[in-house]
């Protein structure tokens, strides 16, 4: 029994430690970022730049989510860029949910182009290597469905907010002062990671170097700073732990009754049937161990393997539990005293989980 618990934990390990290492550098580099200033600066200087007008704000602040997601993971957009978003409504006088929903939606759709961008993506790029493809590989696949889950979101959220997102405001926002130099090398560290990610450098080790850094810059400018960044090391812990556990499971044959549920073959029909079952099980338990169960009966083409991503980030909107990203977001909804009508909300994620995982997987090739 041992034996086998060592051989299957041994792959696992080699698999998940990596992205919790890079989650927790990630989130230490994100938190630097955000206490420098770098967040509330790009969004002030959108704001300035808009015209005055809310549509021009919300599309600029969506872009900035945007690269957010794809260059610093959901859970960056969904924490950091929440509370500033809900800031500037306030400072502007324009409704808040159009912003609180672009936080939200993008950072789930719009975590499909870098394997950096979401942590089912990183768990992914170890089936990719093993069917031989690499780091252009994925990209190239997961492009199309990335940026038409993206288009889409944005759409949906403009034709739902369409009444908040008209006429203007009249009021400039403040930047809150920084630290300048604390604020320069964090803001160049935050450019420079995205395209070090992007060529293919191991999301771990840029993540562990950019958050090396960041911490020395603290301390060279600010130690004081320290105190408030908090890497989760209990959420990486139970990843790993959970992770295991699955592929224990899935080891003594106990989920083997999946593979009929998710079907096979890579016809349109096929992709449909996986990406909408990825969806349905990120929303009734969380995208991660959704995921993990779905990968094994995914892992023998790239694109049943993309289309897997699909469902458990695109369609994972629907319940509060289905991403960690919604829970955070939650969370700072109401910390700035936004209530979120979960119902309603529910209703909204729905449909754009309907359309964005359809349209989503349709452009797979």
């Amino acid at each position: 029994m041992l034996a086998l618990v060592l051989d299957v934990l041994q792959p696992v390990l080699s698999q998940v430690l990596p992205v919790a290492v890079f989650l927790l550098a990630i989130t230490v580099t994100a938190e630097i970022a955000q206490l420098a200033g770098v967040f509330d600066v790009a969004a002030h200087a959108l704001a300035r730049r808009a015209r005055h007008r809310v549509v021009l704000l919300w599309l600029a602040f969506s872009g900035l989510a945007v690269v957010s997601t794809v260059v610093l993971s959901l859970d960056t957009t969904a924490v950091l860029l929440t509370p500033v978003g809900l800031a500037i409504a306030q400072q502007t006088g324009i409704a808040p949910m159009p912003f609180a929903l672009t936080t939200l939606w993008v950072a789930n759709t719009g975590s499909l182009l870098l394997p950096v961008s979401n942590l089912t993506n990183l768990l992914a790029v170890h089936r990719f290597e093993d069917l031989g493809a690499d780091h252009a590989d994925y990209v190239r696949t997961a492009a199309p469905p990335a940026v038409v889950a993206v288009v889409l979101t944005l759409v949906l959220i403009a034709l739902l907010q369409r009444r908040s997102l008209r006429g203007t405001y009249a009021v400039d926002p403040p930047a809150e002062p920084h630290d300048r130099a604390l604020l320069v090398v964090s803001g160049a560290v935050c450019l420079a990671v995205g395209p070090l990610f992007a060529v293919g450098l191991e999301p771990a080790v840029v993540a562990l170097g950019s958050a090396a850094v960041l911490v020395g810059a603290v301390l060279w400018r600010a130690p004081a700073l320290l105190r408030d960044v908090r890497p989760p090391w209990l959420m990486a812990g139970a990843f790993v732990l959970v992770a295991g556990l699955l592929r224990l499971a899935q080891a003594e044959g106990v989920l083997d009754w999946l593979g009929p549920a998710v079907g096979t073959g890579t016809r349109p029909l096929d992709l449909l049937h996986l990406a909408g079952t990825s969806a349905l099980a990120a929303n009734l338990v969380n995208n991660l161990p959704a995921y993990l169960v779905v990968e094994p009966s995914a892992a023998d083409d790239v694109r049943r393997l993309v289309a897997t991503l699909v469902g458990v980030n695109a369609g994972a909107i629907v319940t509060p539990w289905a991403s960690l990203a919604t829970l955070l977001w939650l969370q700072r909804c109401r910390s700035a005293g936004l209530e979120v009508p979960l119902l309603r909300l529910a209703g909204w994620g729905a449909l754009c989980a309907a359309v964005c995982v359809t349209a989503a997987t349709l452009v797979i090739v």
